[in-house]
């Protein structure tokens, strides 16, 4: 090993000249993977340190349709050292003129508990809840405040009661612990809302008591004893460990998958150095043959080139490594300031060895065929001129290979969390390297016989271009592969984007209602109906009683036992009832209820959903519903479609079963867009307690939801676009003395200058189409599998964002092409014919 390594430190002196792809390929691949694991690293410590600030406490009680009792608010009045009770539901706010949904916030006088809420102007939140000249005040979300052109000081209403706006809420410290919501936000005092008809018997919200518990608590033990105190009342805990689980996971999952487009890229980069590996040997033959002459093994020859591969992936590594901390980290105020909950991006240790570990596996993985191949080069063959040899290696260097790739695909899924996604990312990109492989050889052998056709004859420049990209050391393959990967992601992206914006933008209004009405109290449904009926822009309606409970056990064992984490069992679900089945509904197992039924409770759940958690026929189930515990026989399954925004219950009982329990009702109604302004607004002024949730309104929310998911993984792919760019530059270098070799002949046969460049701006051009043409195919594979299996919904090809994606592989190729086009024009056939043997 000691000579191996003083030959390559020897070699090494000449520099980096022909080593500038390889380290730039593994510097960006690492950096990508570095940003984003710091970034995510960042949310998730900022997540941790401040989990009572962003939770509103050290800890949550938090229970659905119902205050805590006596016996719940006495241990944690023993419990805790303070505790602030909020309601968290939906209403409308009315105005003289308009209307809108709100996510309404009910705080007591020591809200909040932790961290400080910023108005504006900046005055305390008591004083903006105060009551003042006999109205009660309340802070706004700006978004609500300039969609309802309110001014500080004007009067609005929330189901009866009249409120004055005295600030608009700028900074809400405890809004990442409710998640998404529909509506911007609205604060006020709970006991303001006494006679407002919003928090009538039945009515939709949820209590949270957030506590503050005494120095060095244990929150784990405190947990187990709530949740055993009150396992049957339908409570559920919270705690400063994990304050915003819904958005820690959704962080650690994008996390996860960026992490799996940065390997995507590194893939790329692989490609380029390969080819940049490839491109050195092939100018180290006279060192290999002179060392193979003096006696030298070709192990001796492998350990060398592999020290210096070693030393320049090292500084590869190096650099990406600095470059992937160093930008997240001086954009940290900006990136910290910009998200809506905390965050403390700094060095990230574990997040730079994994980036590390990437790299040094990758760079392995694709310099190892390469240099084996040195073993097998024979110094006679040098001497008469040859550049070395494809045979392939040894197969102990096979099996290394396959040990590499199987540790690179293996330590992806174990450190992502997501094994599915990990393996599915790992096979997409293996299949779309296989397909761009056949892809550029297939496009070699094309080009090759038309070059050789009637269609090439009189064509001199067509000719050239079409000989050289089937020549036998074409570039075509690095071109295909490094171009393709990178195109065929941001393909898949593109078309996964638009079909999910159809989806919600065209597909979904033509079947979904144009709004969801909750809260609508028993004796005020069969008025609501009529009025809606009578309205002849209603082309249909629906309607159902409504109530939400908890899935406690199925088969007296715990819920989560039975059903893993399955969504059905993380938190409270739609409950309905009914004597009989609705002419939409269609039995799919087992057989409804008597119309008079009146035995033990009876449910009938949704078939799908049924499936997915190993529910069958004649399972007992246990809803806590308003903290009382309900157990029915699972009778039936139903077919309940959910993708059209309609009314769909997971569960439906008989009604005796929930006979008494205090309820409202939900309607669906449907009518044009043009019919909706008048709805809302005679709705709102007859029942000012009825919320209705407008479907155009809930969709826009969710689709910047997807679009900043969107333009995120876009960033990511153009990272691997970058990656795939600079190892078409590399190639474009290693065959530029190529190309002064055949501009010289070409010269020497008459042609011109301009002739010569249209060959070789048709040659990029043909290369770079052919990567976009299969990367448009790849990327439409890989929409249409997410679109059917993920999502569930249809796809249909857009192919706008495809002719981008051909043109963008043109435009690519050619300025990577055309850059080092200008020494071979240049060059003078004297000259460079003189210098070949």
């Amino acid at each position: 090993m000691s000579l191996s390594f003083t030959i390559a430190r020897r070699e090494l002196r000449g520099g980096l000249r022909g080593f500038r792809v390889f380290l730039a390929c593994l510097a960006l691949g690492v950096a990508a993977i570095a940003a984003v694991g710091t970034l995510r690293a960042g949310i998730q410590q900022g997540l941790t340190d401040q989990g009572a600030v962003i939770l509103g406490g050290d800890a949550e009680m938090r229970f659905t349709y119902r205050a805590a009792d006596a016996e719940e608010r006495a241990w944690m009045e023993r419990t805790a050292r303070a505790v602030s009770e909020v309601y968290d539901f939906r209403s409308m706010v009315l105005t003289e003129g308009d209307q809108a949904l709100t996510q309404i916030k009910a705080v007591d006088a020591a809200w909040p508990l932790t961290g400080a809420a910023e108005l504006d102007p900046p005055i305390p939140v008591a004083e903006a809840l105060a009551d003042r000249d006999g109205l009660p005040g309340a802070i706004m979300d700006p978004v609500l405040i300039e969609r309802l052109s309110l001014s500080i000081g004007d009067r609005f209403r929330l189901g009866t009661q009249d409120f004055r706006l005295t600030a608009a809420l700028t900074r809400e410290p405890d809004s990442a612990s409710t998640g998404f919501t529909l509506g911007p936000r609205t604060v006020v005092r709970s006991e303001a809302l006494a006679g407002s008809g919003l928090l009538a018997s039945g009515s939709m919200y949820e209590t949270r008591y957030r506590m503050l518990l005494p120095p060095g608590a244990d929150l784990a033990a405190l947990e187990r004893q709530a949740e055993t105190t009150f396992r049957d009342k339908g409570m559920r805990w919270t705690d400063s460990r994990r304050a915003a689980p819904g958005i820690e996971t959704f962080v650690d999952r994008i996390g996860s998958f960026l992490v799996l487009v940065g390997l995507a890229g590194l893939a790329v980069g692989g490609v380029g150095i390969s080819a940049a590996i490839r491109s050195y040997l092939d100018g180290k033959v006279e060192t290999i043959a002179t060392l193979k002459t003096l006696g030298a093994e070709g192990g001796l020859i492998f350990r060398s080139y592999l020290w210096q591969t070693a030393i320049l992936s090292g500084l590869g590594i190096a650099l990406g490594l600095a470059l992937g901390a160093l930008v997240p980290i001086l954009a940290a105020p900006l990136i910290e300031a910009s998200l809506p909950f905390p965050a403390q991006i700094r060095l990230a240790p574990m997040a730079l060895v994994e980036a590390a570990f990437y790299g040094a596996l990758s760079a392995l993985i694709f310099t190892l065929l390469p240099l084996a191949r040195t073993e097998t080069i024979r110094p006679a063959a040098l001497y008469r001129g040859g550049t070395g040899t494809r045979a392939w290696p040894r197969k102990r260097y096979l099996a290394a290979l396959a040990i590499l790739s199987v540790a690179l695909v293996g330590s992806a899924t174990w450190l992502s969390g997501i094994p599915e996604l990990a393996l599915g990312a790992a096979g997409g990109v293996l299949g779309a390297l296989l397909v761009l492989g056949l892809a550029a050889l297939a496009l070699r052998l094309v080009a090759r016989r038309l070059a050789r056709s009637r269609m090439a004859r009189g064509r001199p420049a067509t000719r050239a271009a079409l000989a050289a990209i089937g020549a036998p050391r074409s570039d075509a393959t690095s071109v295909v592969l490094s171009l393709g990967l990178g195109l065929s992601v941001l393909a898949a992206v593109g078309q996964i984007d638009w079909n999910l914006r159809q989806a919600i933008a065209t597909d979904l209004p033509t079947r979904a209602p144009a709004f969801f009405f909750i809260d609508i109290q028993p004796d005020q449904i069969n008025p609501f109906l009529a009025l809606i009926r009578a309205n002849p822009a209603v082309t249909d309606t629906e309607t159902a009683p409504m109530l939400r409970g908890v899935i406690t056990r199925i088969n007296d064992r715990p819920a989560r036992e039975v059903a893993g984490d399955h969504w059905v069992v993380r938190g409270d679900r739609g409950i309905t009832y009914a004597a009989t089945p609705g002419p939409k509904t269609r039995i799919t197992a087992g057989s409804f209820w008597a119309e008079d039924y009146a035995g033990d409770p009876q449910i009938s759940f949704a078939a799908a959903e049924a499936a997915e958690i190993g529910l069958k026929l004649g399972d007992r189930m246990t809803v806590n519903i308003l903290g009382r515990d309900l157990t029915a026989t699972v009778t039936s399954f139903r077919e309940v479609d959910f993708s059209n925004a309609g009314m769909g219950f997971v569960m439906t009982l008989n009604p005796a079963a929930l006979a008494g329990a205090p309820h409202t009702h939900i309607a669906t109604v449907y009518a044009p867009p043009e019919a909706e302004a008048a709805i809302l607004r005679e709705v709102a002024q007859t029942w000012p307690n009825i919320t209705a949730i407008r479907i155009r309104e809930a969709v826009d929310r969710v689709s910047e939801a997807l679009s900043a998911i969107a333009t995120a993984t876009a960033w990511a792919a153009a990272g691997t676009l970058i990656t795939g760019f600079v190892v078409l530059i590399g190639a474009a270098a290693a065959g530029e003395r190529a190309r002064i070799y055949e501009s010289a002949i070409l010269k020497t046969l008459g042609a011109t200058r301009g002739r010569i460049l249209s060959s070789f701006a048709l040659r990029s051009a043909l290369m770079g189409a052919a990567a976009g043409v299969v990367a448009v195919i790849a990327g439409g594979l890989s929409a249409w599998a997410v679109m059917t299996f993920v999502m569930d919904s249809t796809f249909r090809f857009e192919p706008l964002s495809a002719i981008g994606i051909v043109l963008g592989g043109v435009i690519a190729t050619l300025l990577a092409g055309l850059a080092f086009a200008l020494r071979p024009l240049a060059a003078r056939p004297a000259g460079t014919l003189r210098a070949q043997d």
